[in-house]
């Protein structure tokens, strides 16, 4: 544990300054951010009372799950979901095929998951379950427009962008949740995420928190 902790700090040193904005883009964007986590939680508080009721009446355990996901600079953040499985998820996942393994650990997702309530694939399908990350914006260590946050073993898979990817902080949405997300390759993602980076300003998160909208009314790319 002490050695990944200094590999962390390690990380975060060499990252900060290298691909960071303007202070005014930074500002506009925590402003935004706050304003648009208020407002959605303040407008979508009855769906979520909703969402949370129908999940404890759908299958017993929590309402919210907290995943480990990599945030700004590489540190550790948990991010806040909707329960959307079975509470017995990792016992099911050690009984998956050899051919779901396979796809699980190409891309981290099942197009039929065994683990996942039907309840759970309604949220999914909507990205309800996502709303809960609204908390995580409010605290700061998450963005509304920012790559989606990965889980550590997943930074592999952006090879030598890694270090940009943890350079900025993780999205509610982002260019590659806006594009198809589960639709797209790993490799289309790893582009997308790192095009953002690159061009990042906020006229570039309203058109993709545009997007986004459509995509989730189409369903586009849910899993």
């Amino acid at each position: 544990m002490q050695e990944l902790d200094r590999e962390l700090r390690t990380t975060q040193v060499k990252i900060v300054g290298q691909y960071e904005k303007n202070a005014g883009y930074v500002r506009i964007k925590r402003l935004t951010d706050i304003v648009g986590a208020l407002c959605g939680i303040l407008l979508l508080s009855p769906v979520m009372i909703l969402v949370g009721i129908c999940i404890k009446l759908d299958s017993s355990g929590p309402v919210f799950f907290g995943h480990k996901r990599l945030g700004k600079y590489g540190q550790f953040i948990k991010v806040y979901k909707f329960r959307t499985m079975l509470p017995n998820a990792e016992e099911l996942l050690k009984q998956l095929t050899p051919k779901q393994k396979i796809e699980f650990d190409e891309s981290f997702k099942l197009e039929n998951d065994p683990r996942v309530t039907k309840l759970g694939h309604f949220l999914r399908k909507s990205s309800l379950d996502e709303l809960p990350q609204l908390l995580n914006i409010l605290k700061g260590n998450m963005s509304i427009v920012g790559p989606r946050p990965i889980i550590e073993r997943e930074i592999e898979n952006y090879g030598i962008y890694g270090d940009k990817l943890l350079s900025v902080k993780p999205g509610l949405t982002g260019n590659w949740q806006a594009s198809g997300r589960s639709d797209t390759t790993y490799d289309e993602r790893v582009r997308l995420d790192m095009e953002y980076i690159d061009n990042r300003s906020i006229c570039m998160d309203l058109k993709i928190i545009l997007k986004t909208f459509g995509a989730v009314i189409r369903k586009q790319g849910a899993r």
